[in-house]
């Protein structure tokens, strides 16, 4: 069985594994989150009165900003559960309903934020900030950080990583077009892959920190005990 590594291939190797292993739970969890991003179609609707159209983008735009983020993070922690192997319960996708609402909120805002000046500025930091801040969602959820300290951390944590994050937001491109032409339904089930390679190679990264901390630590130890 393969095991998660930080690499390109490898994060969309054992995402694949885990895909499959646990298919009916994560296409479950992709099914829970299209539904729920169903609202956000309203917005492209023609024919109505200026009051309506008005409305109806103020119903929107409060649904993207204080509905649909807890709901992405949810499904963003249970598939990182499920990469992990871990006993994972779907209701987990409502979770920050309950816990962790304003943290999800705030951290959706303050990268959207980022990423968009960065994208109006000058274009190419916008996709560098959107490659160091890709771990946000896993740092609120994962380990309950506010929205500055998570932001701070991804840009740690992905340090070394950039490129690497970068390739996979452009292979999963080719990923959900073949999708699409193969099955039209073939691009959902594609966006669930995808989601579950960035899972994995936050995993991987987790798992990489958290074993230097345990060697550094150890090491202290020692030479604490042979001073």
């Amino acid at each position: 069985m393969r095991t998660p590594e930080a690499t390109l291939m490898r994060s969309y190797s054992y995402g694949w594994q885990q895909f499959t292993k646990y298919f009916l739970h994560l296409f479950l969890v992709g099914l829970i989150y299209a539904v729920a991003s169903s609202p956000t179609i309203f917005s492209f609707w023609d024919g109505m009165s200026t009051l309506d159209s008005v409305l109806l983008s103020a119903f929107v735009s409060a649904y993207t900003l204080l509905v649909l983020p807890v709901i992405s993070y949810g499904a963003d922690l249970t598939i990182l559960r499920y990469m992990r192997d871990e006993q994972a319960d779907i209701r987990g996708v409502f979770g920050g309903f309950q816990t962790n609402y304003l943290n999800i909120v705030l951290a959706n805002l303050l990268v959207v934020a980022i990423v968009g000046i960065g994208i109006v500025l000058f274009f190419l930091p916008g996709i560098i900030f959107a490659c160091r801040l890709s771990f946000v969602t896993y740092l609120v959820m994962d380990r309950g950080l506010d929205p500055v300290a998570a932001i701070e951390k991804s840009w740690s944590m992905t340090r070394g990583h950039g490129w690497r994050i970068f390739g996979m937001y452009l292979l999963a491109i080719p990923l959900i077009c073949l999708g699409l032409v193969v099955l039209a339904v073939g691009a959902f089930f594609a966006m669930i892959w995808v989601s579950c390679a960035f899972a994995s190679l936050y995993h991987a990264v987790d798992l990489e920190e958290r074993a230097a901390l345990n060697g550094n630590g150890n090491g202290g130890g020692e030479a604490h005990a042979a001073a």
